[in-house]
């Protein structure tokens, strides 16, 4: 018994020496194969990891599978439909009133507000949420009762992370921070501190303040507009189809008037109410206002590629392995003459599989460790590999990598084992076969390549056109910032307006309203809607935008305030206008319009003032009293930037102490709209690189097996008195072949997908047909530097090496 152990223990430590024997001697091929796999499960592992996180959104809530968000469908009279997932201020009360099967509700408002602590001030963006916030929501309260943290009108809840920038530490509840709201001071004393909410929560806060405070300060009983996300907590197994209807009735009821006033105002939309799961929101973009949406296609891609990527990685790790496995058939035969037996040449080659498979799986472990801080910095995430210690997860790459170091081994144990002695003695063990597998398998990847590097290529010159492409006004130097100090207060603001431009290197100062404004305008018979800019005299001078008819506002004609409006070429093509200037518009949506009619005095050439994924809307500039000012836009001058930003802050603090000078530049806020493409198109060139990495590493594998199958043939040919150029060329041809069926099989596909990518957008490039000649090619020159150091180290091989046996 402890001989039959030492013999064992003696061949596990002979076929451990073996390997690593048979490692050293084919240093470069081991280390492909193995990186190969290592890389697409590393991939694979990060992509699981943003596809979980995305999918678990919100679902931590211990009243998870019983929170809905309240959505709205606005449905205009000419069938045109906007969907909300905001409500007013009245729907969640009395929804919740007279709707049994509705136990709680909160509101949810984002405001950025003045904090003041001591002499220091801060901008700090404050959530109003209802007293029920954390008993409703799972939000940990590190100190401070989930029930009346917020139950007194002046109390507020910290996270742990302002606790501490504000104070130093986290025990602070009882004291106090001032904020500016409406213009008033106003103390609030911290009643709770929260833990940070996690990421993977669709509701984001730092500071929390009591709802009931806003409605207090501005209350608003009207249902026909939305602005507060709005959540309820249903019974379980409420009847979601019952409640909507419930909630027609509740809306028709008590909202008779506002509906009736409507009709008669020419407005004749229709507000339809529903319940959508709140774990379902967070991959649903189609609401407007819904906080933390994503659009979920990005989510399917990166779960498809990482699928896809995987299983190439796998099956190249096998097609490599046999390979390998394929040139150690003289080893094999010696090894039987010699008294081998079968079963211990099984033993060996599923030791060696698995023994390289587990060093593929820890190194893709260490991988996907050290390149989570660059994929966080992609995707916008904060993930962490905890996250894949998940028993499902866990239990899937236990069970992959037992299949994939099976598989690996299988055919070297099985079949390479079996070869005749004699015949692996004198090469004669022919690896027949015409391995359409393989070549499937390249076909695949390199379509799969294909349609990513057509993607990535699309993707940056989307993103080029976006970023690049003239607006229609001049964005560079321009700074824009917010004062809520003369909101209402037009001399205020010429006021601010002249010592801005007072300021050394400041070359124009303009202001207009903060927010947006507009909606239903009538002009020359038709009805449709306009979005309304109150501007001053100096507006398109700042923007630097182009009047194209008539003049500007102007001091020499005081009655533009309340008689004139500019336009833009849209708000020309939307009423078929031929000459507008002199013609009326007769109604806007502004508070006691009335029968009023204004002028039209100019009319301004179309510009970008939204992101180009938006088509330009017909714009309407007014100088009319009823909309906020509060906007400043000041040119600075080319070269003079920081010295100017200095002198303008200097200058702002003095006549607006106690608020900080946040600005931004144009030109980086417009770049902020595409973020979302930047990352994209950052995420799909690494997919891209990856998956060409793996498909070259299937390519090379298919290629040894190729040339090692013809090494006779070559011979043959070579003593006919075939030259290296034509044998590299006859065998390149094989593998040109299967990446021209790829890219066939590639173009349709991403032609359709790259289009309805494209069709988001309002504004975007072609689809030109040379962008897929050029991934075509680079595919080609890509497969072809592949192949193409193995296909001419065997062309220039000796023809008697090849033939020697027969």
């Amino acid at each position: 018994m402890l001989s039959c152990l030492k013999r064992q223990q003696f061949m596990l430590k002979n076929y451990f020496k073996t390997a690593l024997r048979h490692f050293k001697r084919n240093k470069i091929f081991s280390v492909i194969n193995i990186s190969g796999l290592s890389i697409g499960l590393a991939c694979c592992m990060l992509i699981i990891l943003y596809a979980k996180d995305e999918t678990s959104f919100d679902r931590f809530h211990k009243n998870a599978d019983n929170l809905y968000q309240l959505t709205c469908d606005r449905i205009e009279k000419e069938g045109t439909d906007e969907k909300f997932g905001i409500a007013a201020m009245v729907q969640g009360p009395a929804f919740k009133k007279e709707i049994p099967e509705i136990r709680e509700f909160t509101r949810v408002n984002n405001k950025v507000l003045v904090v003041k602590k001591g002499d220091a001030v801060f901008n700090e963006q404050v959530t109003w949420a209802d007293d029920n916030f954390f008993s409703v929501f799972s939000f940990p309260l590190i100190s401070g009762g989930a029930n009346r943290a917020l139950a007194d009108m002046h109390s507020i809840v910290l996270t742990d992370e302002m606790a501490v920038k504000y104070f130093g530490n986290t025990d602070v509840v009882g004291k106090t921070l001032t904020f500016q709201i409406n213009g008033n001071s106003e103390p609030f004393v911290i009643s709770g501190i929260a833990k940070k909410p996690p990421q993977n929560s669709s509701i984001q806060f730092n500071i929390v303040m009591p709802f009931k405070f806003l409605e207090k300060e501005n209350p608003d009983n009207g249902w026909m507009w939305v602005s507060y996300p709005t959540y309820f907590l249903l019974d379980p197994g409420a009847n979601i189809r019952a409640i909507k209807a419930k909630m027609e009735q509740v809306y028709q009821t008590q909202a008779k008037n506002e509906i009736d006033l409507n009709h008669l105002a020419g407005y004749d939309n229709k507000f339809v109410w529903d319940l959508k799961p709140l774990i379902q929101m967070h991959l649903d973009n189609s609401f407007q206002g819904t906080p933390g949406a994503s659009n979920p296609i990005y989510a399917y891609i990166l779960s498809g590629i990482a699928i896809f990527i995987l299983i190439i990685a796998c099956i190249n790790f096998v097609n490599l392995t046999i390979a390998q496995s394929l040139k150690r058939a003289k080893e094999i035969g010696i090894r039987k003459v010699i008294g081998g037996l079968r079963n211990q040449l099984i033993r060996q080659f599923l030791g060696e599989s698995f023994l390289v498979s587990f060093l593929a799986f820890a190194i893709a472990i260490i991988l996907a460790q050290f390149s989570l801080p660059i994929f966080n910095d992609l995707a916008n995430k904060q993930l962490s590999l905890s996250y894949l210690l998940d028993f499902k997860l866990a239990a899937g790459f236990i069970i992959l990598f037992f299949i994939t170091g099976f598989a690996a081994g299988f055919y070297p144990a099985l079949v390479v084992s079996g070869f005749n002695p004699v015949q692996t003695l004198y090469n004669r063990s022919a690896h027949q076969g015409k391995n359409f597998l393989s070549g499937v398998l390249v076909i695949f990847q390199f379509a799969l390549a294909i349609f990513l590097i057509i993607a990535t290529i699309f993707i940056y010159n989307q993103f080029n056109f976006l970023t690049k492409t003239n607006l229609g006004y001049n964005d560079r130097n321009l700074v824009q910032f917010v004062t809520d100090k003369a909101v209402m207060n037009k001399p205020l603001m010429d006021q601010y307006k002249s010592e801005f431009f007072k300021v050394p290197g400041v070359e124009n100062v303009s202001y207009k309203n903060v927010g947006k404004f507009g909606g239903k305008t009538m002009a020359g018979s038709k009805e449709f809607n306009a979005d309304y800019e109150r501007i001053d005299d100096d507006y398109l001078a700042a923007l630097q935008a182009k009047l194209i008819a008539g003049r500007s506002f102007s001091k020499g004609f005081p009655a533009d305030i309340t008689n004139s409006v500019l336009i833009n070429e849209a708000f020309v093509q939307a009423v078929g206008w031929k000459n507008p200037i002199g013609k009326t518009v007769d109604y806007m949506n502004l508070p006691g319009w009335g029968s009023r009619k204004v002028n039209v005095i100019g009319v301004v050439k179309d510009y970008h003032y939204e992101s180009l994924k938006e088509k330009i809307r017909p714009q309407l500039f007014t100088q009319d009293a009823a909309l906020p000012l509060g906007q400043f836009l000041i040119r600075l001058k080319e070269g003079r930037t920081a010295t100017a930003l200095a002198a303008l802050e200097k200058t702002y603090s003095k006549m607006i102490p106690n608020h900080p000078f946040d600005y931004v530049f144009s030109d980086e806020m417009n770049k902020r709209n595409y973020d979302a493409e930047h990352k994209w198109k950052q995420i799909i060139t690494f997919s891209a690189t990856i998956t060409i990495f793996i498909s070259c590493i299937g390519l090379l594998g298919l290629t040894i097996l190729s040339t090692e199958k013809r090494r006779k043939e070559i011979g043959i040919r070579k003593v006919l008195g075939a030259t290296t150029n034509h044998i590299t060329q006859l065998i390149a041809l094989n593998f040109i072949k299967l990446v021209f069926i790829a890219f066939l099989i590639a173009v349709p596909i991403s032609w359709f997908v790259i289009n309805k990518w494209l069709q988001s957008f309002a504004y975007r490039i072609e689809m030109s047909w040379y962008l897929f000649a050029l991934a075509g090619t680079l595919a080609l020159v890509i497969a072809l530097l592949t192949v193409g150091s193995q296909v001419v180290r065997i062309a220039r091989s000796q023809p008697v090496k090849a033939l020697k046996t027969e």
